[in-house]
């Protein structure tokens, strides 16, 4: 990479038109004795002009592209052959020349000093990865009664290229473990009889809930173990950017879409391993990120369908420049073929009802001889059904008194023999969808469906994000400070949309938030299910919100279920967070010494450059010092590698020794 920028300066600087000119005034001295003194002045040869080599770019100037023809590696790196024809890349050049690498600022000419570089690259080519990290020192703007009102939550993230991913996908260990339920907390390595830590099936498959605290990109890696293949239904709700009205967190400059989406493209490739071959994912977005999102998403899942849901979770609006939003977005990812949206349950007022006698053509007694039988009613309610009458048996009237109950024939009010649309034997399956209905002549019956097809706007007072978001998880837990938490309906409604049949899956949230996932699980469990839940946070408010809220939900509801708490185990995390709570320059002074004894710093650091260069890096701003610590560690030992638990060094008990084992070689 640095001999083709020195390579590409060295051959541009041949062009007059691309570098600055500045006069000198020089003073020469004649060898000879007697030669007069001169003065007098030059022109030098200064920097490289970025906007003039774009500019040139741009207009496929034919002197930049022959002087780029010219050399051979410029050649094969910045043009492309068709039908051998060589077609200039000008958008490769300019995002090269564009580069923090070419002609650096002062922050990344001192990380080239040491030796730190970063590159770029089409996104649908990357095999970068983005790791991001929380800045805790959160600050509330104002209370926290209004819903426009957002943490201002600030990630640090850093883009890693292929040859910095050795081992950063390794399985991590387990620390920090407990078993928590109604009761309280448990240790989890000692609870169980059976010898078993982790609860499983017959087949061996892990049944716990879980709750995994760590980066979730890494926490995802390891879950791949033991959950490849598993997971029914994937349910996120992702950080947004910052210019959308209701984001979650803002982020640094850095954090741009491009970035964004290689975030997602990270953690949206592992996740698509994890779901069973009729999985489905189910994201949350908002109009800025949908659109984007869905083409990041339809390369990736190339296999699916993608439907676009609207949901209304505001009715009283964002306000935006031209237009108040009230809606937000599901993207469903859903394998082709398959028939995965079960039915959605209509509400009683929306039921259209129609005569359950047949009418028009084919509609007669004779048309379909299981179909003429008498439905039995008894406080005006349908109670049961009659046995089919005998071809030659008829009733005297549409509906006949027996006692206290009614038994009504598919006769019409001109006295002509008709048939109902059940015929007996499949009658009782549609009883519960049948209701009564007074006439002068006795009784009618009628049906309503209670069930349909999933429309693609969905809109309910219970999708309301304040009312059924924010207010219910400030009444299960009142100290809880996450903003913008979803409707529990809104969740609950799109889980059932895929599990209401199935009442084994395992549901995965690895942007857990508030809770609401696991909230709306242990809600659809009502139905006597045994469905699972794995949630993933790395924020520090999984303690004092996304734990508390699910334990309060298994108080308030008596239920026997429980859930397991995980973290990964922290190594150069641990310098994350100090780094990323330092607040001065004496600090990270302090910090880089802890770093140079404790961390496993990237290879691409010299210690003693560093070291010489400490007055470069002493001016450096607050935010840039954070910026070049946080990048000078080794982001594959963020957490401990399950490979090196039997490491001395890590200190990993015998206890949590056995507990990592069972969850990685068991199953």
């Amino acid at each position: 990479m640095e001999n083709l920028l020195d390579n590409l300066k060295s051959l541009l600087q041949k062009d007059e038109r691309l570098v600055s000119a500045r006069p000198v005034e020089y003073v020469s001295y004649s060898t000879g004795e007697g030669e007069p003194r001169r003065t007098g002045s030059a022109v030098q040869r200064g920097e490289l002009l970025k906007n003039k080599i774009i500019e040139l770019a741009l207009n496929l100037d034919k002197g930049l592209i022959k002087l780029l023809l010219s050399d051979k590696k410029m050649k094969e790196v910045f043009f492309v052959e068709v039908d051998k024809t060589l077609v200039f890349d000008k958008d490769k050049f300019m995002r090269f020349v564009s580069n923090k690498q070419f002609l650096p600022d002062s922050y990344t000419a001192f990380k080239n000093k040491i030796g730190l570089t970063l590159v770029d690259d089409y996104l649908s080519e990357k095999k970068e990865v983005v790791l991001s990290w929380p800045y805790k020192d959160c600050v509330l703007e104002g209370g926290m009664t209004k819903e426009d009102q957002k943490r201002d939550e600030i990630f640090w993230n850093e883009t890693l290229a292929p040859d910095e991913i050795s081992r950063l996908f390794d399985s991590k260990v387990f620390t920090n473990v407990k078993r928590i339920d109604k009761n309280g907390e448990h240790s989890l390595c000692h609870s169980p009889k059976s010898g078993n830590l982790f609860r499983t099936n017959e087949y061996g498959d892990i049944k716990d809930n879980l709750i995994i605290k760590g980066n979730n990109l890494l926490a995802l890696h390891s879950l791949k173990k033991r959950f490849l293949g598993k997971v029914k239904l994937i349910y996120i709700d992702p950080p947004y950017n910052p210019d959308s009205p209701a984001n979650t967190f803002a982020y640094n400059n850095n954090f741009n879409e491009s970035t964004w989406l290689t975030f997602m493209k990270n953690r949206l490739e592992v996740a698509k391993d994890l779901l069973t071959k009729d999985g489905v994912m189910i994201v949350a977005i908002d109009e800025n990120e949908q659109a984007p999102l869905s083409v990041l998403m339809r390369e990736i899942f190339k296999e699916h369908e993608i439907h676009c849901i609207t949901i209304v979770h505001n009715p009283r609006g964002v306000q935006g420049t031209n237009f108040s939003y009230v809606h937000e977005y599901a993207l469903f990812v859903i394998p082709k073929g398959i028939k995965s949206v079960g039915d959605r349950k209509i509400k009683s007022e929306e039921i259209a009802w129609s005569n359950f006698r047949n009418w028009g053509g084919e509609s007669l007694r004779k048309d379909a001889k299981n179909c003429f039988y008498p439905i039995i009613i008894e406080n005006d309610e349908v109670v049961g059904f009659g046995e089919v009458l005998p071809e030659n048996k008829h009733s005297d009237s549409q509906t006949e008194k027996h006692g206290r109950k009614f038994y009504v024939y598919p006769i019409d009010g001109q006295g002509v023999e008709r048939k109902w649309r059940y015929a007996r034997q499949s009658v009782e399956d549609v009883k519960h969808l049948l209701r009564t209905k007074k006439t002068k002549y006795g009784y009618e019956i009628e049906i309503g469906k209670d069930f349909g097809v999933y429309r693609t706007v969905w809109q309910d007072a219970r999708y309301d994000a304040n009312e059924y978001g924010t207010k219910l998880v400030k009444s299960l837990v009142p100290t809880c400070k996450f903003d913008f938490p979803k409707s529990l309906w809104n969740v609950y409604d799109c889980l059932y949309a895929i599990l209401a049949d199935d009442k084994n899956a395992i549901v995965l949230d690895f942007f857990a938030g508030s809770g609401t996932t696991a909230h709306a699980v242990l809600e659809l469990n009502k139905d006597g299910g045994n469905r699972n839940f794995i949630l993933v946070e790395q924020m520090d408010y999984v303690h004092d919100c996304t734990v508390p809220r699910v334990k309060k939900v298994l108080e308030l509801h008596g239920l026997r279920d429980s859930f397991a708490y995980l973290e990964l185990m922290k190594w150069n995390e641990n310098f994350v967070e100090k780094i990323r709570k330092a607040k001065t320059k004496e600090e990270f002074k302090k910090i880089w010494e802890a770093m140079k004894k404790k961390a496993f710093l990237s290879y691409k650091v010299g210690i003693k450059q560093v070291d010489e260069n400490a007055k470069d890096f002493a001016n450096l701003s607050i935010e840039d010092q954070k910026r070049f610590l946080l990048e000078c560690l080794d982001k594959n030992h963020l957490y401990v590698n399950y490979s090196e638990i039997d490491d001395e060094e890590y200190g990993v008990s015998i206890e949590y020794k056995k507990l990592n084992k069972e969850f990685y070689q068991s199953g």
